[in-house]
């Protein structure tokens, strides 16, 4: 046998819609109405000011350790734009832009920072996991849930997150082979924000690229433009419609920047310069939108003002709602098991009785209770 080189039957690919200027490709722009454009519009600032009031709160003590998403915004909402309501979205932690659009309220995420894990309680309606922070474990998930889309063969598909610090784990690459090898409807987003904590993007891969990885597993891999949004949901539509179709995964490389901290735990002027930090800003994926959609006239300063004081509002109210809730030392008594059995049942009226010994309020929630907290939007 000759030495030669193997042709591929899989492919990379880049993809930029709009460019750091807010000037558009007209031949790649995906098919998008007003309407549509102000909702993406929405949802991006939406979870931009939610984010900004995350970090406030963080540094009040009123919510524990927070991890920002400033600057990723439309590498999360795009393709959860992109994707139907009855498809499935597996995110990691940092996709609150996605998690709003798709329904969520915007309470219970803050619930979840807070530490209570009603915060995890799925709406009713949405398919979707909760936030999952132990890092690339949810490609597994992601995997599982694209398997058991290709089983019950009703059309949906499931979209995956990670970022690039993810990669290195083997969570990704056997979610990553599973999808490869079984043509799983699955779409892998890697959010390559270049740092993964302290390790910068060149240090986690010699990879010339995150997307080229999936030639490795057998499908293809585009590298898109993750501070575009009208990439993200050109890109994710085609993974979409070819994963509908049979024709298995796509691995969606998002490259954008981590303008703020890994989580409030962080220090990021330790390992990186505010240079770097300060070329990113200026591709920031808010401001490029706003300046095509100017362009467009689909939007103007009146109707931004408007959304910036109904955002406002949501979010104010938001808070409220979740520092009103009174949390229940005794649900994970009850939530350890669908029925409780005797010797838990035991332990809980046992730990019950201790606190009414001591006058410590268990703060026991009826049943009524318990399932408003659960499911409440």
């Amino acid at each position: 046998m000759p030495r030669g080189k193997i042709e591929l039957k899989n492919y990379v690919e880049s993809l930029s819609i709009l460019d750091a200027d807010g000037n558009v490709d007209a031949s790649l722009e995906p098919k998008l109405d007003a309407q549509e454009l102000r909702l993406a519009f929405a949802a991006m600032l939406r979870a931009r000011r939610y984010d900004e009031r995350m970090l406030k709160l963080q540094r009040q003590g009123r919510i524990g350790t927070y991890g920002p998403a400033l600057g990723q915004e439309a590498a999360s909402l795009g393709p959860a734009f992109a994707i139907g309501k009855n498809d499935w979205l597996v995110p990691s932690f940092r996709e609150p832009a996605a998690m709003l659009h798709r329904g969520w309220p915007m309470h219970k995420l803050m619930l979840w920072w807070g530490g209570n894990e009603f915060g995890s309680v799925v709406p009713d309606g949405v398919n979707d996991l909760p936030i999952c922070v132990p890092v690339s474990s949810q490609c597994l998930y992601g995997a599982g849930v694209a398997w058991g889309c290709k089983i019950r063969n009703d059309g949906t598909i499931a979209v995956a997150f990670t970022g690039d610090g993810g990669t290195s784990e083997g969570d990704f690459h056997e979610a990553m082979n599973v999808a490869g090898a079984f043509k799983l409807p699955l779409i892998m987003v890697v959010q390559n924000n270049h740092w993964a904590i302290s390790l910068p993007r060149e240090k986690q891969s010699a990879s010339d690229t995150i997307a080229q990885k999936a030639l490795a597993y057998g499908f293809n891999g585009i590298q898109a433009d993750g501070n575009d949004i009208l990439s993200m949901i050109a890109a994710t539509r085609e993974a979409a419609d070819r994963a509908r179709k049979g024709g298995g995964p796509t691995l969606i490389e998002a490259v954008t920047y981590r303008l703020g901290v890994h989580t409030t735990a962080d220090d990021p002027k330790k390992y990186r310069t505010e240079e770097e930090v300060e070329c990113w800003r200026a591709k920031d994926p808010l401001i490029r939108f706003w300046t095509y959609l100017l362009a467009k006239k689909v939007m103007d300063e009146k109707a931004r003002e408007l959304l910036e004081e109904e955002i406002n509002n949501e979010i104010t109210a938001a808070v409220e709602r979740t520092e009103a809730y009174e949390p229940d030392v005794l649900e994970p008594f009850r939530h350890s098991f669908a029925t409780m059995p005797p010797h838990l049942e035991e332990q809980m009226m046992q730990f019950q009785a201790y606190l009414e010994s001591i006058g410590a309020h268990p703060g026991r929630a009826s049943n009524d209770k318990i399932e408003t907290a659960r499911g409440i939007h």
